[in-house]
């Protein structure tokens, strides 16, 4: 078992606050960027951490049927970003605000189509009795937290955008594929949370840890 998938595998719910709490996060403000927020949905099943992420329908405007964290954009009547981030969740999944335990926020990420996604992570209980919307989820997927770690399921390309090269990066997990926003999202809070192992990390993944941060984005999260 590789060292960090083990380590994935004893990771507590408490590890994930005190990691989230270290980092002093960095935010990108750029005029003309629409604002939206995405939640990292964590839950304990079996001592084990798994994270939850969406399958985005046939039904929606863009990006039909990829992987995607639940989210959306702003709206004028969300007092914060924190409030657009509860609702999508609620309209998407059924997943009530009061059962959202918010404990950290990532870097902000900005995205081709000119958002600036704002990645929250919180706890959620499990089992829950989630009712999807299904105009835009397909369903949900389930994935170990520690099945993320695996250097067999990660893979990095480049993308030219408005004249610079960026890193986009993939995780192919049993039939489907991460990719675009949500994997760079996720790859962020994986180095966050696992510091002792961001050396092997950089060099099994070819990334720097989560100092070094791409900015290309091949999708958009939650235009919701």
């Amino acid at each position: 078992m590789e060292p960090l998938v083990k380590q994935a595998k004893g990771t507590t719910i408490e590890a994930v606050r005190a990691a989230l709490a270290r980092h002093d996060r960095r935010p990108f403000e750029r005029e003309g960027f629409r604002p939206a927020a995405v939640l990292l949905p964590l839950y304990e099943r079996e001592g084990e951490l798994y994270l939850l992420l969406t399958l985005r329908s046939q039904e929606v405007a863009h990006h039909k049927g990829q992987i995607s964290f639940p989210g959306g954009a702003f709206d004028p009547q969300d007092e914060n970003l924190e409030r657009t981030v509860l609702r999508e969740c609620w309209e998407e999944m059924g997943l009530r605000p009061s059962d959202v335990r918010l404990v950290g926020i990532l870097d902000d990420c900005p995205t081709i189509s000119d958002f600036t996604v704002t990645p929250f992570v919180g706890f959620i209980p499990y089992p829950y009795p989630f009712t999807l919307c299904a105009a835009e989820v397909a369903q949900l997927i389930e994935v170990p937290l520690a099945e993320l770690l695996r250097p067999e399921i990660f893979r990095e390309d480049r993308l030219t955008w408005r004249g610079e090269t960026h890193p986009v990066y993939f995780y192919d997990f049993g039939a489907h594929t991460i990719w675009g926003v949500t994997a760079h999202i996720l790859k962020q809070f994986l180095e966050l949370v696992f510091p002792r192992g961001l050396d092997s990390y950089a060099v099994l993944y070819g990334g720097g840890g989560s100092k070094g941060r791409g900015s290309a984005l091949l999708h958009q999260e939650g235009e919701g």
